[in-house]
């Protein structure tokens, strides 16, 4: 059997001067669009064809940094304990799920902005969109209410938009603590009145 090959060290030192500074150019810039690979290239000290060579586009560089970076997020909800871990009740994990991906949103604002225009300039055609819809789904689906949890996942991750974000954080001045407390209420109100209507149906 073949041993799997180790990333030469010099690529892994320009994957991570890339990713720094993809990070940095994101979190200055005015628009995400600004930010170009050959921007990046520049401030990562790479030539532009090291980047095509390794993410393909600047698409791909966006989604590989996005991955990157939502990795610990993703080990929580997936393996983790409490609150996020899969052995949480629905009822307290879906809160949970949902103020991680706020959080996470709030603190890389610019490069969720830059994926979620990624996706043929829709969010719902980003890659990892499908993914987060598919867990609120499956856990609304182990709770008492209507046949819905389809639109429902829907329309609670709608209120974790990149865009939304920014607008709020951003233009609106929104602290952090009062967007996670709104977003705890909004989340709240729609399980309440799920279960709720779950239990009369069933009754």
């Amino acid at each position: 059997m073949t041993a799997e090959r180790k990333p030469r060290k010099d690529a892994v030192r320009n994957r991570a001067a890339v990713f720094a500074a993809a990070d940095a150019l994101f979190a200055q810039c005015r628009s995400p669009e600004e930010v170009t690979m050959a921007d990046i290239a520049t401030a990562a000290g790479v030539g532009k064809a090291t980047l095509f060579r390794a993410f393909g586009d600047r698409t791909g560089l966006i989604r590989a940094l996005y991955e990157a970076r939502l990795a610990p997020v993703r080990a929580a909800i997936e393996e983790g304990p409490e609150p996020l871990g899969p052995a949480t009740p629905p009822l307290e994990r879906v809160p949970a799920l949902l103020d991680a991906v706020l959080c996470f949103k709030l603190d890389n604002r610019h490069l969720a902005l830059a994926l979620e225009g990624s996706g043929a300039d829709s969010p719902y055609r980003a890659d990892h969109y499908d993914h987060w819809h598919a867990l609120v789904r499956d856990l609304l689906r182990r709770l008492p209410g209507p046949p819905d949890s389809d639109f429902t996942a829907h329309a609670l991750l709608a209120a974790t938009r990149a865009d939304l974000v920014a607008y709020l954080a951003g233009d609106k001045g929104v602290p952090r603590e009062e967007l996670r407390a709104q977003l705890a209420g909004f989340t709240a109100a729609v399980l309440d009145a799920r279960t709720r209507r779950g239990t009369a149906v069933e009754g």
